[in-house]
């Protein structure tokens, strides 16, 4: 393995685009358990989950609003043109979107929800493997995504027959200025392998769902990265990530770290 390569992947793109469940900050009123929730949302997410895994750009955008807004500054034009990219990549996503919980707010619904990505390996996607989790809340009029507001999410992606398997630790969220530590950890033996990993931290803005990141893998001592961050001053989110390579595989994963007062 050489001392150092380095490794292009679109980090930030695949940290959104696995998610088409969309809300609006704020607070309302205790939510309802998801067994109680009218048909048609049931309904609409479950289209919503068919046209994506279909890879139907045209039939996922007819669910969002013309004035769609999302938290970290994206707008209606800027997620049909990184769905669009996304797909292309991975051709193979699938799709599954479970309610958490749901609340009325006047003509509008707020619903929680957990989404699932998995994608199998295809030659588009440089033999990428796929899998994700996100949490999001979504305000939801008729069958128009208004906004949306990421709460959690983590993406994982792996290359190769036999790619790293590693444990990740973060704290969900950090105060302004808190330090934080972050850990991507090799779980099994490395035996005589060679270890080439680098972890990065993202702000996260509409630009970052566009264009690729690049990552220098430098040559790692120990079996693993083990890095302590600093958050900014003024609330927001960033993406953490980890890439991880070893002879037989590659590991990379992304976590949201938001940032609060």
């Amino acid at each position: 393995m050489n001392r150092h390569k380095t490794f292009t992947n679109s980090i930030s793109l695949i940290s959104f685009l696995l998610t088409l469940n969309f809300s609006s900050p704020g607070q309302f009123a205790q939510a309802a358990s998801p067994e109680t929730a009218p048909a048609t949302l049931k309904s609409l997410l479950t289209q919503i989950d068919t046209a994506s895994s279909r890879g139907d750009l045209k039939a996922v955008m007819q669910y969002y609003s013309s004035n769609f807004t999302h938290g970290d500054g994206l707008n209606r034009q800027t997620m049909e043109q990184a769905l669009k990219s996304f797909w292309q990549r991975y051709p193979q996503l699938r799709y599954n979107t479970q309610l958490k919980s749901w609340e009325s707010q006047g003509n509008a619904i707020i619903a929680e929800t957990v989404t699932t990505i998995t994608g199998l390996p295809s030659a588009n996607s440089s033999n990428l493997a796929l899998n994700a989790t996100i949490v999001s809340r979504q305000r939801i009029s008729g069958t128009k995504i208004i906004s949306q507001e990421i709460l959690s999410e983590r993406t994982q992606l792996t290359s190769g027959n036999k790619p790293p398997q590693v444990e990740i630790k973060l704290p969900p969220q950090v105060k302004v200025g808190q330090k934080y530590h972050f850990d991507a950890i090799v779980q099994e033996p490395l035996g005589n392998d060679f270890l080439l990993g680098s972890a990065m931290e993202e702000t996260i803005t509409p630009s970052k769902y566009l264009k690729p990141t690049s990552v220098d893998l430098e040559l790692l001592s120990a079996g693993g990265l083990f890095k302590t961050g600093l958050a900014p001053n003024t609330p927001g989110s960033k993406w953490v990530s980890a890439v991880i390579l070893r002879n037989g595989g590659m590991t990379m994963i992304t976590q949201r770290l938001r940032v609060v007062k």
